[in-house]
């Protein structure tokens, strides 16, 4: 059988997110440079041909302008590395202008709705208008689709909301451009009554897609987890790491283009503090390379599944220093002081291993195994109490 392929190591995160937060930057000045020139093309071309409704266009290419300088900034505020007051970084300030991008597409969409009421009792008030306002129309409304399509793949590809939400902002000024176009092709044919009926289509499209993005935003804001399919992976990823017996009380939300993972891992009860250790970090580095999008791990690490355990225990279990006091009670005044004492807290219940640096004379053997069990009988608390005695440095 032949054995996968390694799995390629992920970038370091802080290179990874300069680089994310570079590309989003990039195509952002994109969309400025597309828009202000569309915005003064427009606004001439309107006041020369009085096409009022292409100066209209040319204020919502405007507004959009406006939210490209919000993505601007918040793409660069959101690289920004964890601070003191932001210790899991400042990826939500994508997440809130995607949510307010979202509302700003829902009023756009809104506003079509209103404006094509208004213009369907109105269709008698329309000025003569000269072709060159239908061509300017037809300009801007390829370059808005063009800038649409290049926002959108940058912000699959760099997996920005914030991005995508700004992609369908240019798909809504596109639409504004449509409905310009149509209604300006439909004057100079002689139908007015296109522009109305179109301008109600669009918007209510613009107004659904500003809801559907605004609803995710506010869903990852209220830390909503993964999907099933996801979390089934990540279960998988975890749950195949070597040393990891069993999973539970994972969770997951999302921080922008980024996820983050807590996971109750359960190993042998018995291995030593630095194997547990060991295995945390294995699954943190399994779960990073497999599983680019996540961000960051919490693995705890469990001797047992304690999903069921979470109700305080009949009776306080005793600490360290009260076991120890029991121990040396056990050993007798006149043994040595033992070498090692493990403790192990299963079941509500402990369980304690003493390790003693010389063997006893059977003598004493057989009066420590008495008292042994004279003590698990009057502390219930107690599962069992072994000794061993090394033989070896």
């Amino acid at each position: 059988m032949p054995l996968p392929a390694p799995i390629a190591p992920s970038p370091p995160p802080g290179d990874t997110d300069a680089a994310r937060s570079r590309d989003i930057q990039r195509a952002t000045l994109t969309a400025i440079l597309t828009n202000a020139t569309l915005t003064l093309g427009q606004v001439l071309v309107g006041l020369f041909a009085n096409a009022f409704s292409l100066v209209a266009d040319a204020a919502h290419t405007l507004s959009d302008l406006v939210t490209d300088f919000m993505v601007l900034i918040a793409g660069r505020r959101g690289a920004d590395p964890a601070d003191t007051a932001h210790p899991y970084g400042h990826d939500r300030i994508e997440t809130v202008t995607t949510m307010v991008l979202g509302a700003v597409l829902a009023a756009v969409g809104i506003g079509f709705l209103w404006s094509s009421g208004v213009r369907l009792q109105n269709m008698a008030a329309a000025p003569p208008l000269h072709p060159a306002a239908l061509a300017m129309a037809l300009l801007t409304l390829g370059a808005k689709e063009g800038l649409f399509r290049f926002t959108l793949a940058a912000a699959r590809r760099l997996r920005a909301p914030m991005l995508e939400a700004n992609a369908w902002h240019a798909r809504s000024d596109a639409a504004s451009s449509l409905v310009v176009a149509a209604g300006i092709g439909g004057s100079l044919a002689g139908y007015p009554f296109l522009e109305p009926l179109a301008a109600a289509v669009v918007g209510f499209l613009i107004l659904s897609m500003g809801l559907k993005l605004a609803w995710k935003a506010v869903r990852e804001l209220i830390d909503t987890g993964l999907p099933e399919e996801e979390l089934a992976r990540l279960r998988h990823t975890i749950e195949t790491t070597p040393g990891v017996i069993g999973l539970h009380d994972m969770r997951t939300r999302r921080m922008a283009g980024r996820v983050l993972c807590d996971a109750h891992v359960q190993v042998d009860p018995r291995l030593t503090v630095s194997e547990g250790h060991r295995v945390s970090d294995a699954v943190y580095l399994r779960v990073r390379s497999a599983h680019p999008e996540v961000r960051d791990v919490l693995v705890h690490i469990d001797p047992e599944d304690d999903a069921d355990l979470q109700a305080a225990p009949p009776g306080p279990l005793p600490e360290r220093a009260e076991i120890l006091d029991e121990v040396r009670t056990l050993l007798g005044a006149d043994a040595p002081a033992p070498k090692r004492v493990q403790i192990h807290y299963l079941g509500q219940r402990v369980e304690v291993e003493i390790i003693l640096a010389t063997p006893l004379a059977p003598a004493a053997l057989d009066a420590l195994a008495r008292r042994r069990e004279a003590c698990l009988r009057s502390h219930p608390r107690y599962r069992a109490i072994r000794v061993y005695c090394q033989l070896a440095p």
